[in-house]
């Protein structure tokens, strides 16, 4: 089946190693970049329509509600990632059945733990909504936004995996297409459950679940009805776990969800500390969180289409293209980073008016322009060192990551410069900002080792 997938050419399985380098990142990372890019569009939505109707406590509500939705999905992030890589160096390889174990054996495995999470965290949804500093004027709507968001925790673990598994066999643009069903979806939801039927925070969390419902129902059923052009065959057997499989997996696949866990629980932390200002400084904290969503999709766009491409290379021994690939991947980053700042900087008011009219935020807003310009900077540099140390498939180094990127760095320079220099929420998103150029730093110094070089599938 694995020749005639090949052959066939409505296949998913694409071969990235061969080919102008430049031309295909640009393909593949494309539809990446536009995916990402509604994902972020139909959240900032929530935000925009719950602010314009209801104020900075709707605002702080989604802005506080979105993190923690974020935060739990770490495990799916984690594992889908390595999933992601594994399968791209077996098909360099040319490990087809591998290929199929790593697929079945990421299905049950991300299943079990979405289950698992979603009864811990509706059993101790208060003590999470307190442990992060909720003010008390949002709370309520904080914990409508939760309840429901947790309750979908399913379907954002499901879609994870469905599209790690398209991007390791080098297909981004099917993904895309789900993806945008689930953005467009979830803005005329928005519309009609918040603005129409006036279901204020409960609509926008019922809208984004639905749509993300959607979205992982069709790219399941659209992956099992093009099942002969696929390397899975869904038949039951294949979805058991294989010690094999899962052994790789959670070599790999624990580095990366500590790694994303550890970001995640750093920017909750740091959450909580701004949330302790009050719920301006929250809904503030939401629109800098948007905005940054909009440097980190490129970075996660490109430097996912990178390491898809660097696993592809790797696994087929094809070395020399890994650089190129690098530098390409790190151009375009840079060239549209600056684009977004220079936006950003030039138009701040028609920016910040976007997201709510509450006038007590908006008089406060332009201490986010600094932040965010330097966080983008180093959204872009991130698209290097994630490139090359996930397509290698390196998890002691996406451990270190975890821990001076997501702990050491960022909790002691935003605390420092949040409390100590600065003492407000300017100095915590400055300090988050600044901890984001170390996985360049790791990147770069694995790149120049050369170590790489010698990874085996």
């Amino acid at each position: 089946m694995a020749q005639d997938a090949k052959s066939n050419s409505k296949s998913m399985v694409r071969d990235l190693t061969k080919g102008n380098v430049a031309r295909q990142l640009f393909v593949f990372a494309a539809p990446l970049f536009l995916s990402n890019a509604l994902q972020a569009i139909y959240n900032i939505v929530d935000m925009i329509i719950v602010g314009q109707v209801m104020g900075g406590k709707g605002m702080a509500a989604v802005a506080i509600s979105g993190n923690i939705q974020h935060l739990l999905c770490f495990v799916a992030m984690g594992f889908a990632g390595a999933g992601q890589i594994i399968i791209a160096q077996k098909l360099g390889a040319k490990d087809m059945e591998g290929v199929r174990k790593t697929i079945g054996t990421l299905f049950t495995m991300l299943l079990i733990a979405a289950v698992m999470m979603t009864v811990i965290c509706l059993v101790f949804r208060i003590e999470i909504l307190k442990l992060v500093n909720t003010p008390e004027e949002a709370f309520g709507y904080a914990m409508d936004y939760t309840i429901i968001g947790i309750s979908g925790l399913i379907f954002a673990y499901g879609y994870n995996v469905v599209s790690a598994i398209m991007r390791g066999l080098g297909d981004s643009k099917r993904p895309f297409i789900f993806v945008a069903i689930a953005s467009v979806l979830n803005i005329v939801l928005d519309v009609l459950f918040v603005v129409i039927f006036g279901w204020e925070v409960r609509g926008a969390a019922l809208a984004t679940i639905i749509g993300q419902a959607v979205s992982f129902l069709w790219a399941l059923w659209y992956l099992y009805k093009n099942r002969e052009n696929f390397v899975f065959d869904f038949k039951l057997r294949s979805f058991a776990i294989d010690k094999s499989a899962a052994a790789g997996l959670l070599k790999l696949g624990i580095p990366m969800a500590i790694q994303s866990a550890a970001i995640n629980v750093s920017m909750t932390v740091v959450s909580a500390w701004v949330n302790s200002f009050g719920y301006i400084a929250s809904a503030m904290a939401g629109m800098i969180s948007k905005l940054n969503t909009l440097a980190g999709i490129l970075s996660a766009s490109i430097s996912t289409a990178a390491g898809a491409m660097i696993g592809q290379n790797i696994g087929a021994q094809k070395f020399d293209r890994v650089p190129v690939i690098l530098k390409n991947a790190f151009g375009v980053s840079i060239i549209i980073s600056m684009i977004i700042c220079a936006v950003v900087y030039i138009f701040p008011n028609q920016t910040f008016a976007m997201f709510t009219s509450d006038k007590l935020v908006l008089a406060n807003a332009s201490i986010i322009i600094g932040p965010f310009i330097l966080n983008c900077v180093g959204a872009s540099t991130r698209t290097f060192g994630f490139a090359m140390i996930n397509g290698s498939g390196n998890s002691r180094l996406n451990l270190l990551i975890a821990i001076l990127d997501g702990m050491v760095a960022r909790l002691s320079l935003a605390y420092i410069i949040g409390f100590i220099i600065v003492n407000g929420p300017q100095g915590f998103w400055y300090g988050d900002a600044i901890a984001g150029f170390v996985p360049m730093l790791i990147g770069g110094v694995y790149f120049l080792s050369g170590k790489w070089r010698k990874i085996r599938v």
